[in-house]
């Protein structure tokens, strides 16, 4: 097999072209016998199996950059790039990351998660270079998807107007996760270019010298025949009219094509770039059927695609169907999405209510804005988005929703930690800075009953913005809380209640039970979300060992009732916290410091949460283990406070 003489790129350049094709069909089958037993991104790394091997023949990764944009797309060069034999350990506790990520490897230029910033990433990369007086190439590999999120263009219009040499690769297929959406989609499927302009294009530029672009006899030229081409072609690129030289499009599966085409875009000299027609899932039937699925697929039969598990209910699917249902009540819901509209559970509801279903690509700030203007006019619109991208709209969520106390609801899919997709994608920042603007609300439901409860509360109940998230999978074993409270006292005995529909949760105030006297000797459990089922068994654990321990749950972690806190947890003996978000702004340190101020502070004060440092890949126990976030970790932290004199 070629694929197994391949240890780097070199051994790529060293191939007979005759060779190319056998090393692609070999690529194709690696990848989906590695993914069929791991998981991972399928479909986007079949589409570019040609073009990453076309890259590795024109340029030196080891010291050109090559910057991928989301990164979905990288694990044909890290395959090709001496890491082949880790695929085993693809997205798993201390194995080989999804994404590029540079402490693995020379050839990784830049970590890539979010998408939309290679551009702008590379057009920093070309500067550094300049100012140094280096020599390397600089490429950005973007998805036409990603040229959906406005940062690409910010990107661009710097890019095109610095005259730095800089190749920007668009890999259009037509797709993102869902299918693309937009003018830019269509405008792509009709762009058009000649091999003989590619020619004259550096011909042209040649006569100007190396920069080229800052001569003013060229920037006299140049402005003429733009004015002239716009006057006989009004139908120029978008791309030209940046400033960049545009190549294409050109057949993404076709190597030596390819080839030429980049070299020329790398003897340009300047900013270009080359737009590449590609098929999502190429060469696997079930993948080039299906690429929604097969762009992050669980472990499957690689003989038909066929999952290897059945897919249990998820809090996703729980939460798009009681939108339906609400959306079928009530004409003024209306749904919002970022390219993600199966992710977030609304492919029934974009269905059902094509006429309330906005997906408005990948621009969170752009849906988060959007949103804003929908409540600003009556609607009730609910943006569903992960965790990790809602990041990207945060001044949004301050300047349109909350500044004007709009009744905007978000849905906050994948909160708290998502395993695999590692540091870039765990949703650890949403519960620290959602409560901490203005106005806001925030949910934190532990079930699928208390999420269809809390939606509905959110949606027809509240003012102002509201949030209500929810972690990635399925529910814990703690079903159901009728109590209906904001605060909630559960017994370590708590099982599986009746799954009421619609158990009521009022706006706030009574703890499940109040204390009236002092709480002197009582050890306290704190947590929100499904992290309660872990003090449940840790609770259960210390009984064992005749450690007593109260369990409380907060179905709301924004806005905290002082009073409520204080009289639940003032003066106890201990209070641990566990949550599964970054330390600097917690509930935990929100709750100290509640309890600072009425000087009813704990004895001891026990904050368990995800710390000061990214979190790694890793499955969602593993990781749980590592930052003594599972039930092992709590009761021994506990018992280890007792021994300490807690």
């Amino acid at each position: 097999m070629i694929l197994e003489t391949i240890k780097s790129p070199d051994d790529v350049k060293a191939l007979d072209k005759r060779q190319l094709p056998p090393l692609c069909a070999e690529l194709r089958r690696f990848l989906v016998e590695s993914v069929s037993r791991t998981g991972g991104h399928l479909a986007s790394n079949l589409g570019v199996v040609e073009l990453t091997v076309a890259i590795h023949r024109v340029f030196d990764t080891s010291k050109d950059r090559l910057v991928f944009d989301v990164g979905h797309q990288c694990y044909v060069h890290k395959a090709l790039t001496g890491r082949r034999e880790l695929f085993s350990t693809l997205r798993q506790f201390q194995g080989l990351s999804g994404f590029p990520k540079p402490y693995e490897s020379i050839h990784d230029a830049f970590i890539a998660g979010h998408a939309s910033n290679s551009v702008s990433v590379a057009l920093g990369m070309a500067r550094a270079r300049t100012l140094r007086g280096a020599d390397y190439s600089v490429i950005a590999l973007i998805g036409d998807g990603a040229m959906t999120g406005g940062l690409s263009y910010e990107g661009m219009n710097d890019a095109g107007a610095s005259g730095e040499p800089l190749i920007v690769i668009l890999n259009d297929n037509g797709m993102s996760i869902n299918p693309n959406v937009g003018g830019l989609s269509d405008y792509l499927n009709r762009l058009r270019s000649k091999p003989a302009y590619y020619h004259f294009k550096k011909y042209y530029h040649g006569l100007f010298g190396k920069h080229y672009a800052k001569n003013p006899v060229y920037r006299f030229v140049h402005a003429g025949k733009t004015l002239l081409k716009r006057t006989l072609f009004p139908g120029s690129t978008l791309f030209e009219d940046m400033g960049f030289a545009y190549l294409g499009p050109v057949d993404g599966h076709d190597i030596e094509r390819l080839r030429t085409v980049l070299q020329w875009a790398k003897d340009l000299n300047a900013p270009a770039l080359v737009h590449v027609r590609t098929r999502k899932g190429r060469g696997y039937p079930p993948a080039e059927r299906n690429p929604d699925y097969f762009h992050g697929a669980a472990p499957f039969d690689p003989r038909d695609g066929k999952p290897l598990k059945p897919a249990a209910p998820d809090f996703s699917r729980v939460f798009g169907e009681e939108l339906a249902r609400c959306a079928a009540e009530n004409r003024r819901v209306c749904a919002v999405t970022a390219a993600m509209s199966d992710g977030t559970g609304l492919s029934e509801f974009a269905k059902t209510f094509p006429e309330r279903f906005f997906d408005v690509a990948i621009a969170e700030g752009h849906g988060v804005s959007m949103s804003a203007g929908l409540a600003s006019q009556g609607m009730i619109p609910v943006f569903a988005v992960y965790s990790t991208f809602l990041q990207r709209g945060y001044d949004m969520l301050m300047h349109d929703a909350a500044l004007e106390n709009l009744h905007v609801v978000l849905g906050v899919d994948r909160a708290g930690l998502v395993g695999a997709d590692g540091e870039t994608h765990h949703g650890c920042m949403d519960a620290l800075y959602l409560s901490q603007i203005p106005g806001f609300t925030v949910f934190c439901p532990s079930n699928f009953a208390e999420l269809r409860s809390m939606l509905r509360q959110a949606l027809f109940e509240e003012a102002g913005p509201v949030a209500v998230r929810y972690p990635r999978g399925g529910e814990g074993a703690f079903k159901q809380d009728a109590s209906g409270k904001t605060l909630v006292r559960l017994s370590p005995e708590t099982q599986a209640a009746q799954d009421t529909e619609n158990c009521r949760l009022p706006l706030g105030g009574d703890v499940a039970e109040r204390q009236r006297g002092g709480n002197a000797g009582k050890i306290m459990l704190l947590s929100y979300g499904i992290l309660v089922n872990r003090l449940l068994e840790a609770a259960r654990r210390l009984e064992a060992d005749k450690i007593r321990a109260e369990v409380w749950k907060l179905n709301r972690i924004a806005p905290l009732d002082a009073d409520e806190i204080r009289r639940a947890f003032g003066g106890c003996r201990l209070l641990l916290v566990l949550e599964d978000c970054f330390r600097a702004g917690s509930v935990g340190e929100r709750v100290a410091a509640l309890l600072s101020e009425g000087g009813v502070s704990p004895q001891t004060l026990i904050l368990r949460n995800a710390g000061e440092k990214f979190v790694s890949a890793g499955s969602v126990p593993e990781l749980e283990r590592m930052l003594g976030l599972d039930a092992d970790g709590a009761a021994r932290a506990v018992r280890e406070a007792i021994r300490e004199g807690a």
